[in-house]
């Protein structure tokens, strides 16, 4: 048996026990080598070549002293000219020979010795194999000729008064102090700059050759006029400066040769000098130089990081930034990796952006260049995505890129970052604030679907202006639209606000109304101060404290207001004494100068409801009134508070028919199953029980399940939204589910049908000729054209032909610059177009932000470009509530408790509350709403456009007046219907037709060439209008489609719409106005016996505490 334990090797003796107690004293005799690496540097060559070379600080020192011994053989050459006496005579001896003291010797001696040995020394470190290198080179050879002389003197006495060049020794020192400044960057870890090293060796040759020439001269006139320095100096400056004015020469032919020589020398090296330096400079121009530390750390400045900058993104910007006052003092660092604009250049050159805003030339990806703009003392940085490229993904992944650089380069700056596709938010979900294209482009385009307008408001409400746009117009409602458009959201502590204080222990709804009838403005929203949520009219149901932040739309904010109360203006004008009645309206003047507005304190005494102006006509012969407006409680009451209409989608669900009550069980309420991307909200919203299968969402092709092929078939029950879109991102998501959410009716969902192409065909086959909305989305692949502004080209001409096909259709678009909104519903001819355009033009002269405001379409909503909303992340710098806030709005974020925007429609039947503080007051009362603003529709004479315009040829127009004209017109629309106009090219060839036989005329009778003249006439005067109906209904016979509730006709050419945001409470509401309303959360008023809404809401809660702080 073979012992085992002899086979185990022995412990090595560091993990012996006894080793351990006694250390390393048990195991010296190890077998072991110990290496010691670097041995080359200890040697002596290397030691001494580590002191004088390698190392910065040492080496800095060495070079320093060099310096000095150079400048110090200069001046002692100096001395030993002023200290010589006048020779006599003009012997070539003087030449040769100088008169020089013994102690002036012995220090120039010295400065030779020790020159010539650190001289040698360096070359010997420096050598690597060619000795003939290190003595050919320049300095070396000045150094010999200079020091060699004094050193062979001291052996030589006769030769102690010879003439040595000392002054050459200055191109030395140059070349020293240039060496010296490398050092010295290399020593204070700084970047070098090769502008400050630039304009230094130029100055620096400039002086050698000033001195050099100073002395040459002076020396070589020692047999000639015997100049002194100053006299040479006064010739070289006379001469170099080109100037000569002859009061000084040269004699001698030796001086005359150094003369030449030395401005030979001078025309090639300065001109070398000067073209590197406009070199650089032109560089550092092109790059913007750096923002220095000294600046970042005594001023604040914010970065801000682009891609390419644009003229129209620079503006915005800047306009939006500078428009806060607080920020006046602000610096604005560009970082950009493209050469700067034109444009951009230009506007940076303007005293009123030169002073405040740096262009910088580089990459966010750089730490050095991220040095430059100092973004670790940064307050801020925004990142914006390009939006004009094809590849949105490719963007927002430089986009992705930069965020990471600045976050590892400053962990402590805020981040301020605008992505393009909701699918890559994730990846930035650690910026303090973040907003994302899509996501808000496609919420507003839904939005506007459902209230009207919604682009136009929001847009109003994060752009900064004091509603002095059109008050210079002779139009009421561009007046009135213009003030209302500068009202924007803002917040203050309840406690120390004089709007909201006295409402303390109050319900919501009591403060927001009775603060908007005493000061006008509207409080919105609040905020707890233990939680980070904001709440959007959370209801009469929650009480105020004093330590809530309130969110309430104004003029401006309360700060900057000045209060006036009219206790004493009321006693001295006593003619005002009849509104003290119970129809007394409350008084809204606000006066609106620099910045301050000024409002009048109202009357706060507890007014009765009841009165003859709150009730209706009587209807036939009966008295009998109707209900006036209950008041405000100042707590909310239960029992009235569960009759309010807030579950109004529960209660229509209960009460509907029997037949519908089938096809409402198909549908469901809760979260979507399945979310699109990664960091989307959850939204309670309609979902069906199952799930379709996906032949059956082909509109135009039948399956196996059903066998319609067009809109029309399905037989929907409410109108189509058709949205027109290039591909269907992930984006359309936010489209799709505020048209589905839980608050709204089961029986007002409206179908919704993508066409990723729009085609006449498929447009007709999709219901465009009954649909309700046509929202069309900006095309991707046309983002990338030569021309900027040409990138909306492919989707405005889109839109038109669609508005010209269909001029009843509802179209909603979406544009990438504002400026092409002005091509919306274009029409050459139209003078009140003219007038818009004239009066924008004077808007942006008077320096607007929003110039483009007046426009009709963008009034009345049917435009909007989502570039407006980089304001909104400029404003969150300010208020940083600013993106939860819009997002609430547009239903993005779904918070427990928050309301939602929705709107009302005013009809005959709500005619007798007159005006918008009794609106108010009503919605307060009875269902807890608050009301934010008003979208008007008027009627307006405008001129007639060119599409509207008989076509009239030759003399036929003149000889028919207008009745005759209409009775032709009259029977072309009775005959559209014959066999006649089945084929779209008939109008061509008809006229064809007719002139070939009016050629003919002889051989026709009388009759046949009347009917013809009539035929001829008849296709003349068709209008253009007519001719495209035809050509739609030709295509929809053409497909099988019925023709039937087309209108060619009806248009919007005699209305137009805009938006009253916070109207003042004297406000008279007209016919057909449509109410913004925020209406309180309905699912926060379920009673408890619910258990399954009750656990929802649990969820959301939970799903909403885990969320992350980025504001998404």
């Amino acid at each position: 048996m073979v012992d085992l334990e002899s086979e185990v090797p022995p412990l090595p003796p560091r993990y012996r026990f006894r080793d351990l107690l006694l250390g390393d004293q048990g195991w010296q005799n190890d077998d072991r080598v110990q290496v010691e690496f670097y041995m080359n540097e200890n040697t002596f060559k290397e030691r001494l070549k580590l002191f004088f070379i390698k190392n910065q600080r040492s080496s800095l020192r060495i070079r320093l002293f060099n310096f000095s011994l150079k400048l110090l053989s200069c001046l002692l050459y100096i001395i030993r000219v002023l200290l010589e006496s006048p020779l006599q005579g003009n012997e070539w001896t003087h030449i040769f020979w100088v008169n020089r003291s013994l102690p002036l010797w012995g220090l120039q001696v010295s400065v030779a010795l020790i020159s010539l040995f650190e001289t040698i020394l360096l070359g010997y470190l420096s050598y690597k194999g060619n000795i003939w290198e290190q003595i050919l080179r320049i300095p070396f050879i000045l150094e010999i000729i200079n020091a060699v002389p004094f050193i062979i003197s001291i052996f030589w006495p006769p030769l102690r008064n010879l003439f040595v060049p000392v002054f050459l020794n200055c191109w030395l020192a140059k070349h020293a102090l240039e060496n010296m400044i490398n050092d010295l960057h290399r020593a204070i870890q700084r970047t070098q700059s090769a502008m400050f090293n630039q304009v230094l060796i130029l100055i620096s040759t400039l002086l050698c050759l000033i001195f050099t020439c100073i002395c040459g001269i002076q020396h070589l006139e020692r047999i000639g006029k015997k100049l002194n320095l100053f006299d040479s100096l006064y010739f070289c400056i006379v001469t170099f400066s080109t100037v000569g004015f002859g009061d000084v020469t040269p004699e001698t032919w030796s001086s005359k040769l150094f003369v030449v020589a030395m401005i030979c020398v001078a025309l090639v090296v300065l001109p070398i000098q000067f073209e590197q330096l406009a070199y650089l400079w032109m560089e550092r121009q092109k790059s913007g130089g750096n923002y220095s530390r000294h600046r970042a750390q005594t001023e604040k400045h914010v970065v801000l990081c682009v891609s390419s900058l644009k003229i129209d993104l620079l503006m915005d910007f800047l306009n939006e930034f500078y428009a806060h006052p607080r920020l006046q003092d602000y610096y604005v660092v560009i970082l950009c990796p493209t050469e700067m604009d034109v444009q951009v250049r230009r506007v940076l050159q303007i005293p009123m952006w030169s002073q405040r805003v740096i262009y910088l030339q580089g990459s966010a990806l750089k730490d050095q260049d991220l040095l430059r703009a100092k973004m670790d003392d940064a307050e801020a940085c925004f990142i914006l995505s390009s939006r004009c490229e094809v590849d949105r993904t490719s963007s927002d992944h430089q986009t992705i890129l930069r965020a990471w650089a600045v976050k590892d380069f400053a962990p402590n700056c805020p981040l301020y970052v605008q992505i393009l596709k909701p699918e890559n938010k994730f990846h930035i979900k650690f910026a303090d604030h973040v907003v994302c294209e899509e996501e808000f482009k496609y919420a507003m385009l839904a939005l506007n679907c459902i209230c009207p307008a919604t682009s136009t408001l929001i847009t109003l409400l994060v752009h900064t202006s004091r509603g002095q746009e059109g008050q210079q117009s002779p139009e009421q409602w561009q007046k009135t639209y213009g003030r209302c458009s500068g009202n924007e959201v803002y917040h203050i502590v309840l406690e120390e606000s004089t709007f909201f204080a006295e409402y303390e222990g109050k319900s919501f709804t009591y403060a927001s109304f009775h603060a908007h009838k005493k000061f006008g403005v509207c409080l919105i929203g609040v905020r707890r101060e233990d939680n980070k949520n904001i709440l959007l009219n959370p209801g009469p149901r929650y009480i105020m404290n004093a330590t809530d932040i309130c969110f309430y739309i104004n003029i401006t904010k309360e700060e900057n207001s000045a209060f006036k109360n009219q206790d004493q203006q009321r006693k001295n004008n006593m003619s005002r004494s009849f509104y003290h009645g119970p129809s007394r309206l409350p008084v809204h003047s606000i006066i609106a100068s620099m910045g301050t507005v000024a409002i009048d304190l109202q009357d706060t005494s507890c007014r009765s409801s009841s009165g003859p102006t709150l009730s209706l006509p009587v209807e036939g012969s009966k008295e009998i009134r109707r209900p006036s407006i209950a008041p405000v409680l100042e707590v909310a009451d239960t029992s009235s508070i569960q009759t309010c209409d807030l579950l109004s989608d529960q209660s229509e669900d209960e009460t509907a028919p029997d037949e519908e009550i089938s096809s409402n069980l198909e549908y469901a309420k809760g979260y979507p199953p399945y979310s699109p991307y990664i960091g989307s909200s959850p939204t309670f919203c309609h979902l069906l029980h199952e799930k379709v299968p996906f032949c059956c969402l082909r509109l135009d092709k039948s399956c196996q399940h059903n066998y319609y092929e067009d809109a029309k078939a399905y037989g929907f029950k409410n109108k189509l939204i058709i949205v027109a879109a290039e591909t269907a991102g992930n984006g359309l998501y936010n489209f799709i589910v505020p048209l589905r959410a839980y608050y709204r009716p089961k029986k007002e969902l409206n179908p919704i049908v993508l066409l990723l192409d729009n085609p006449l065909d498929d447009l007709l086959r999709c219901g465009v000729t009954f649909a309700a909305n046509m929202v069309v989305v900006d095309k991707e692949s046309t983002m990338s054209a030569e021309e900027d502004y040409m990138a909306d080209a492919k989707t405005i001409v889109n839109v038109q032909t669609l508005f010209r096909l269909f001029s009843s259709l509802s179209i909603i678009t979406e544009l990438t610059h504002p400026a092409n909104m002005r091509f919306m519903q274009f029409r050459a001819k139209d003078c009140y177009s003219l007038a818009l355009s004239k009066l924008e033009k004077k808007e942006r002269e008077r320096g607007s932000n929003l110039a483009f405001m007046f426009r009709l379409p963008f009034a009345a909503g049917r435009v909007f470009s989502i570039s407006m909303l980089d304001t909104l992340l400029y404003q969150s710098f300010v208020k940083d509530y600013m993106i939860s806030i819009t997002r609430l709005l547009l239903g993005l974020d779904t918070i427990p408790g928050s309301g939602f925007l929705c709107s009302m429609k005013i009809t005959e039947d709500d005619l007798w509350i007159r005006t918008y503080a009794r609106l108010y007051q009503k919605l307060c009362s009875s269902t807890g709403d608050v009301p934010i603003g008003i979208y008007r529709t008027e009627s307006q004479k405008l001129s007639t456009s060119e599409s509207q315009i008989s076509i009239s040829v030759e003399d036929w127009e003149d000889t028919k007046d207008s009745k005759e004209l209409g009775h032709h017109r009259g029977n072309h629309r009775n005959s559209t219907s014959s066999d006649q106009s089945d084929h779209p090219l008939l109008r061509r060839k008809s006229m064809q037709w007719a002139r070939r036989l009016s050629r003919k005329g002889p051989k026709h009778s009388g009759k046949t060439a009347e009917k013809i003249t009539q035929q001829r006439l008849n296709l003349y005067r068709r209008s253009e209008r007519q001719e495209l109906a035809e050509l739609v209904k030709n295509r929809m016979k053409h497909l099988g489609l019925s023709t039937v509730g087309y209108d060619e006709m009806n248009d919007h050419q005699s209305t137009l719409s805009y938006i009253l945001i916070n109207p003042s409470p004297d406000t008279r509401l007209e016919l057909n106005d449509v109410v913004y309303l925020i209406r309180p959360d309905p699912l926060s008023y379920l009673p408890n016996s619910e258990p399954s809404r009750k656990n929802s809401i649990c969820n959301a809660t939970t799903g909403q505490d885990s969320r992350e702080e980025t504001q998404l």
